[in-house]
């Protein structure tokens, strides 16, 4: 089997969680790494990092203009860009009854109109290179239709993903003439910040819908993140892939 090729790759959301695990297998695999967070990256990742291997920009994916300025940052830095690992999100845990229109506007903001943002950054410039591949964040909230409170996903955090949907398959079919890949990852519930407020009752319950009995881990969801842009993945475009230890039938 031929060696994997070096990549030049954007990773959002790198300060934590999935994102920083992704950016870590990254760097372990010999790949070149843009973080892009509103946080620093962790010293474990600066440490193993290589020389020139590994570039951080502080960034919120809200902002199109704070985008584009990483992305060309990166460029700078990288000489290119061939894949885009998009995890950056907030989390709203307000019940229909405590959330109002401006938790909705502000979640959306950045989970929905931030990935678009980061999207076509990345696009622009791939298209100068001849593609590319990109893996966004939907989440298995949407089928357990999370109610909020505990640390768990509310209406608007769950429709904010749920539009994650439609934006892979939309981006995947307007990003396809140029050489781009779209897919998305929906990962169940993972041992992340965003579960770390789960009650013994909350961890129970995820754990009890899944059919391998547990929460997931970031390197689990990463593994299938860093697969979907290799090359060995070329002939899987618009798809969303659940990663969830059988979440969807064991619900």
């Amino acid at each position: 089997m031929a060696a994997e090729k070096s990549q030049s790759v954007i990773v959002t959301g790198a300060a934590s969680g999935i994102g920083a695990a992704c950016a870590a297998m990254l760097l372990a695999n010999g790949h070149r790494v843009t973080t892009l967070d509103r946080d620093p990256v962790s010293p474990a990742i600066l440490a193993a990092a290589g020389k020139d291997q590994l570039h951080c920009c502080t960034c919120d994916v809200g902002d199109p203009a704070a985008c584009a300025s990483a992305i060309a940052a990166a460029v700078q830095h990288a000489g290119r860009i061939d894949a885009l690992i998009h995890m950056a999100a907030v989390h709203s845990v307000k019940t229909w009854r405590e959330a109002d229109a401006d938790e909705f506007n502000r979640t959306l903001a950045i989970n929905v109109t931030g990935t678009f943002n980061i999207a076509k950054a990345c696009a622009l410039e791939m298209e100068k290179t001849g593609g590319g591949a990109m893996v966004l964040a939907m989440s298995g909230s949407i089928q357990a239709s999370g109610l909020g409170g505990h640390g768990r996903g509310g209406p608007a955090y769950v429709t904010s993903k749920a539009a994650i949907i439609g934006l892979t398959r939309a981006l995947a079919r307007s990003f396809a003439p140029i050489g781009i890949r779209v897919n998305a990852v929906s990962p169940g519930s993972t041992e992340t910040a965003m579960t770390a407020h789960y009650d013994d009752s909350a961890k129970a319950g995820v754990a009890a819908r899944t059919l391998v009995g547990r929460i997931g881990k970031p390197e689990e969801i990463a593994s299938v993140a860093t697969f979907l842009i290799s090359d060995a993945a070329s002939y899987i475009d618009g798809e969303i892939i659940n990663v969830n230890g059988g979440g969807s039938l064991g619900l």
